[in-house]
């Protein structure tokens, strides 16, 4: 079956007694056993029943299960948010005197994590420029649990050489791992590409329409039990679980991803273009555009879309603060991949708490609007952007 068609027709973990044509919500804690083998074995995770939902819940698994079967992945673990995926993998993976090799170039809550958080356990940060693999080669070495990516960086909209970047990890026998949230894992495959463990924050596009917080871990074998420790350690020690209310709001949203990514990403494109055409706007940057520094690999690694985030420079920060604040259709709000365009400042918001100094580091200036594509029709989100220009 193609993904979109797999997407409404993956199977059941279970029949459900009623014939619902969608998973309830188990709204529940507890469940009952018929003996004590059925207990020891679920317990033990020697079988998929759940018997607390910290550690599993019928519809948080029916999620995963899909998720898997759209991936072709060992295991999937969902997680209550996008941070909380990449958290947990990177506390199962790292220990004290181990390092993660990974970029300025990353969201602000993944880069404090990295450089900051981590570093008060004994893991040390190795921060280089991952599109320069001569200086990843040199830093990579025995102790490195990791490389650390996104696919495309938020909002600088870098692209690393996936392949390349598995081939040096592989080589030290460390791993790759990859924040994919800005491509839906339905468009490319991340394994294909050398990616060991995938981490999604669903929030964006898969829970159709920023209706609710998740993360997933999706675990493509390298590491042997890997997924197992996950739910059997870091679920049980950590407790960052999905919601099943959560669960069931993005299995729907799973089911429309598809169509919803592939009208939003030609909408995104379709605006880069236009946006170019504005002399009030000084550059736009979009992976989908030809003359884009990124354009080949992203077409190589990624296929025919580029996401449904571009971004755009002005002439200061005070034309940026007029412009957003004289917007009427495009909301102004922070997230990525609402039904809904949205519009922030990433320099006085998402990186606010950073000093100027770090902001330049991590190429963050005072000029950049990031834009995420909503479905309104294109022509309107354009004449928004027109309007509050002038």
């Amino acid at each position: 079956m193609k993904k979109q068609t797999q997407a409404l027709h993956s199977s059941w973990q279970r029949k459900d007694p009623f014939g619902s044509l969608s998973m309830p919500v188990y709204h529940q804690v507890a469940y009952e056993f018929d003996n004590c083998d059925e207990m020891i074995a679920s317990f033990t995770l020697q079988s998929d029943r759940p018997d607390y939902s910290r550690i599993m819940n019928p519809t948080v698994s029916h999620l995963e299960r899909r998720v898997q079967e759209l991936t072709g992945a060992e295991g999937v673990i969902a997680m209550n948010t996008g941070m909380a995926a990449i958290s947990n993998v990177l506390l199962l993976l790292a220990a004290s005197g181990k390092n993660i090799v990974s970029s300025r170039h990353l969201f602000g809550n993944t880069f404090s994590l990295i450089a900051g958080s981590l570093t008060r356990f004994g893991v040390r940060p190795k921060i280089v420029d991952l599109t320069d693999l001569e200086a990843v080669e040199a830093a990579v070495d025995e102790q490195t649990a990791c490389i650390f990516v996104e696919i495309i960086t938020n909002p600088q909209m870098e692209i690393a050489d996936l392949r390349a970047l598995a081939d040096i990890a592989h080589a030290k026998g460390s791993l790759l791992v990859a924040d994919t949230t800005m491509i839906p894992f339905t468009m490319f495959s991340a394994k294909e590409l050398g990616v060991d463990i995938e981490v999604v924050s669903t929030t964006k596009y898969l829970s159709g329409g920023g209706t609710s917080l998740g993360g997933l871990i999706i675990d493509y074998g390298s590491r042997p039990g890997f997924s197992h420790r996950l739910r059997a350690e870091m679920l049980s020690n950590f407790g960052a679980t999905m919601t099943p209310h959560a669960a069931y709001m993005q299995t729907l949203g799973l089911e429309t991803l598809d169509v919803r990514y592939r009208q939003q990403a030609a909408s995104a494109l379709a605006l880069a273009k236009r946006l170019q055409t504005l002399p009030q706007i000084v550059s736009v940057c979009y992976p989908g555009l030809q003359d884009n520094p990124f354009h080949e690999l992203c077409v190589r690694q990624f296929g025919s879309t580029a996401s449904a985030m571009l971004t755009f420079n002005l002439a200061d920060q005070e034309t940026c603060f007029r412009f957003i604040n004289a917007l009427k259709l495009i909301h102004r709000a922070t997230n990525l991949f609402d039904n809904r365009t949205l519009a922030i400042h990433p320099a006085s918001t998402i990186f606010g708490l950073f000093t100027p100094k770090q902001r330049q580091a991590m190429d963050i200036n005072d000029r950049l609007i990031r834009l995420s594509v909503g479905l309104e029709d294109p022509d309107d989100i354009f004449d928004d952007i027109v309007q509050a220009l002038a």
